[in-house]
């Protein structure tokens, strides 16, 4: 099968700054693929490499099967981060003037666009006039009107409102199902882990690891940790553990926080009742339960040693008082 987007090999600099060290990677038909890494890792810089904005300094990249400058253009889209419309325009007058671009059996129903991203009762006010998470909707709108095969979304729900990012993802995921190719940069780990089939962790230029979402997380990420805190001394309820043989039927691996709490180890969701049930036989009262399943965050933390600003977090984490857990 042929990929749609590939690199291969793709170095780029700016005088003596490398911007992308030998980037490779290829991204099917039909996948979500998400490209992660934080402010200057070289996201955007990888998009118009691939995209033919830019030329790699070496290497080469290839989009629908021939370099990107030689790609009809009617068959991509791509919505960079930085795109400032004329503020003047509605919302429907600069979904029909993108679509204009196109000839016109090549675009979407302007109507059915703005609708779909939740525009319809403000299709009439200026864009200078839209809230912050209304201008981010209109700029994926205008990236839909000629349906494309391939959609490059750079940060698209950066400083976008909740339902509106739900919007976001809804039509990605319908695009998806329909075979379109999207290539996904992002901060929002919640939007890689809901969204992509692939991800890539960049950091400085490199790519760290590639591979399935789940399995990068399952492969990176750590063991889940059920953290508890004690209604006295952590250290204290530790070793009361260690002499009383709770956890002698090997629930997990038990060590303290430096704030004071005790910290379970690989603990599954399923096991939360024994650890607790050690602690119960040992005596140990506690107030607070935390428990935590480790998502895409934490696996690049521990490939690169360095986080990703996000808007939210990844992973799964439930807190519970103490009294809520034993009901």
């Amino acid at each position: 099968m042929q990929a749609e987007v590939e690199a291969d090999e793709v170095h780029k600099s700016y005088g003596e700054t490398v911007a992308l060290n030998g980037v490779s990677l290829s991204v099917e038909d039909g996948e979500v693929f998400a490209l992660v890494g934080p402010n200057g890792a070289g996201k955007t810089t990888l998009v118009r490499c691939l995209t033919g904005t830019a030329r790699p300094t070496s290497g080469e990249a290839r989009l629908l099967g021939v370099p990107p400058e030689e790609t009809d253009k009617t068959t991509i889209s791509v919505l960079p981060q930085e795109f400032s419309p004329p503020e003047r325009l509605t919302p429907e007058e600069l979904v029909e003037y993108y679509a204009s671009l196109y000839p016109a059996e090549a675009t979407r129903d302007t109507e059915a666009v703005i609708y779909e991203m939740g525009l319809t009762p403000s299709r009439d006010k200026r864009y200078a006039d839209l809230s912050g998470g209304q201008k981010s909707r209109l700029k994926v709108a205008v990236s839909l009107v000629n349906d494309p095969d391939v959609l490059f979304l750079d940060e698209p729900t950066t400083g976008i409102d909740p339902e509106g990012r739900e919007d976001v993802w809804r039509v990605v995921e319908r695009l998806a199902d329909e075979g379109t190719t999207v290539f996904l940069t992002t901060h929002y780990m919640r939007e890689v882990e809901r969204l992509a089939d692939r991800v890539a962790l960049l950091s400085q230029g490199r790519l760290v690891e590639v591979g399935e979402t789940e399995e990068v997380v399952r492969k990176h990420a750590g063991e889940p940790r059920l953290v508890v805190r004690t209604v006295g001394s952590a250290d204290e309820a530790l070793e009361t553990l260690d002499t009383s043989g709770a956890l002698g039927d090997g629930t997990a691996g038990v060590t303290t926080e430096d704030d004071g709490a005790l910290v379970f180890e690989g603990v599954a969701v399923d096991r939360i009742g024994d650890a607790l049930g050690s602690l119960a036989e040992a005596g140990v009262e506690y107030d607070e339960v935390r428990w935590r399943e480790p998502g895409l965050e934490e696996a690049y933390l521990r490939l690169t040693g360095k986080t990703v600003e996000t808007s939210g977090t990844s992973g799964t984490e439930e807190t519970k008082t103490g009294t809520e857990v034993q009901e």
